[in-house]
């Protein structure tokens, strides 16, 4: 008998207006490579993962851009990343609302695989600022069990990381991982998958370690 899934990941990617062409670039680049990290593909693999990808902006504006899709083979794996990698862009014009972004995602995850362990990874360039307050879609996912985690880009004096740490993310473990700028972005979002990925299969803080060397 194949063993069951282990882990659900939704991937939501912040397309509003204040994130150009160029930026928007960097974002689909550097998640496709990460996705191609071979720790992070070997842990999706070991995890029997599914994994999805939603757009977000302003208010009612969430495209599912890849349904849940099982990585369990290299070439499952390559195929995800290519589909992120190709993406097109479906908004670049509007708002950015957090808090609906959330409570899509909540109605996304319970269509996802009955997996062991369910993950919303969240990135954004503002605070919100359309829609439903953030604190009801970060309160619906963590009724359903869900982990929330962040990956944010910092581009001005605002304390982004704060304001994610405060009101967007939630569950045991939960986390935000900053990025200096778009630049850093690719960085940070591989960082930021092996940490949310791969460790969870490591056992014991030897190979944890050894893990967080190679990042």
């Amino acid at each position: 008998m194949a063993r069951a899934c282990d882990l659900a990941l939704l991937l939501t990617v912040d397309v509003s207006g204040s994130i150009d062409a160029k930026e928007y670039r960097v974002q689909m680049d550097g998640l496709a490579a990460a996705l191609r990290d071979g720790i992070v593909v070997e842990a999706l693999i070991d995890q029997r993962a599914s994994v999805s990808l939603m757009q977000w902006t302003g208010e009612g504006r969430q495209h599912v851009s890849v349904p849940w899709t099982e990585v369990t083979s290299a070439e499952q794996a390559e195929a995800l990343a290519i589909a992120v990698e190709e993406m097109p862009r479906q908004w670049s014009q509007y708002s950015t609302a957090i808090g609906d972004a959330l409570l899509a995602s909540a109605e996304l995850i319970e269509t996802a695989p009955d997996c062991k362990r369910k993950v919303v990874d969240v990135s954004g360039d503002g605070i919100s600022n359309e829609g439903p307050l953030v604190e009801y879609g970060r309160k619906r996912l963590a009724g359903q069990g869900v982990t929330v985690n962040a990956v944010v880009i910092e581009t001005d004096d605002t304390d982004l990381t704060g304001y994610f740490w405060e009101n967007v993310i939630t569950g045991p473990g939960a986390f935000v991982v900053t990025a200096a700028g778009f630049e850093e972005y690719p960085l940070r979002i591989r960082q930021k998958l092996i940490r949310e990925v791969a460790k969870q299969v490591a056992e014991g803080p030897e190979v944890e370690r050894s893990l967080l060397d190679r990042m």
